[in-house]
């Protein structure tokens, strides 16, 4: 059975920076395009960033340069380093594998003024 699960979101000020991780079972991550997607209330759900199995990256505009994603293949784990945040950042992140496709339970992102 094939399970993401998200951890590290939480409440943090403008300017500060959070760490997500999403550990993968019943998958190999480094074998398959891993995403962060996040969703704020009311919008829809929109792509964040991702990393080939190649290890290529792409990130949405709005978080180019704040951004990192990441991905550890020894702890199986994907990571999103968040740094200078901003309230537009607020949402649920997602952890999402495109080979199986899968979505993790999510992760709430508060980002206060």
């Amino acid at each position: 059975q094939v399970q993401l699960v998200e951890s590290g979101g939480g409440l943090v000020q403008a300017g500060g920076s959070l760490r997500l991780s999403c550990v993968g079972s019943g998958i190999v991550i480094r074998v398959t395009t891993m995403a962060w997607y996040r969703q704020a209330p009311g919008k829809q759900r929109e792509l964040v960033a991702d990393i080939t199995s190649g290890g290529s990256t792409n990130y949405e505009d709005s978080v180019k340069g704040r951004f990192i994603i990441a991905r550890d293949n020894a702890e199986n784990t994907v990571y999103l380093q968040m740094n200078s945040l901003k309230p537009d950042d607020t949402g649920v992140y997602y952890c999402y594998s495109r080979a199986p496709n899968r979505w993790g339970q999510g992760t709430q992102v508060t980002v206060s003024s």
